[in-house]
């Protein structure tokens, strides 16, 4: 008897605690936003590049001209679905494996996420601790999406999104076998 009362203020004090954080006027919003807006000032302007830049450096480090670091911080599941070929992938909560594998600091090195949010957390962690030329791609996946450049994945090879989706469509929603309409 004494578990389950336990459990159920363990299982009370998690769902108030969900409640607290998804709850709108949340007051840690504004903070982590701030902090997220600090990360990002750890990289100089002139390290932020945009679609075309990063394409650039895509082309020569898939040439062998350019030994730079290009690195996918987004989950597992959203690399898996497509990411830019040749790329590395680190999710975003282990940026602290990045120095055991690029002992380098003045290693060349291209961070970049869905948009650019989680980017801006593992450049500015990775500059913070002493790495030198750490570069942002301003518009993540979604800007690569919309300059029309390729992405792969292990079941389609080479493709490119003609129109990305922040949510499922009406139509998928509207799928019977969904795992997602499990949880509306």
């Amino acid at each position: 008897m004494k578990r389950l009362v336990v459990f159920a203020v363990a299982v009370a004090f998690v769902v108030g605690m969900a409640g607290v954080a998804f709850a709108e006027g949340n007051p840690l919003e504004a903070s982590e936003k701030a902090f997220n807006k600090e990360m990002a000032s750890l990289v100089p302007k002139d390290k932020i590049v945009n679609a075309e830049q990063l394409h650039k450096v895509w082309q020569d480090v898939l040439a062998g001209k350019s030994s730079a670091w290009l690195i996918d911080v987004r989950t597992d599941s959203e690399f898996e679905a497509f990411h830019i070929e040749g790329t590395n992938h680190v999710q975003a909560g282990h940026w602290y494996l990045i120095p055991k594998k690029i002992t380098d600091p003045n290693a060349e090195i291209y961070i970049f996420c869905r948009t650019k949010h989680r980017a801006n957390y593992v450049a500015g962690f990775l500059t913070k601790i002493g790495y030198k030329n750490v570069h942002i791609f301003d518009g993540g996946v979604v800007g690569w999406a919309a300059a029309g450049y390729p992405f792969v994945n292990a079941f389609t090879g080479d493709f490119t999104i003609n129109k990305y989706r922040q949510k499922p469509s009406d139509a998928e929603k509207g799928a019977k076998w969904r795992v997602w309409n499990a949880f509306k």
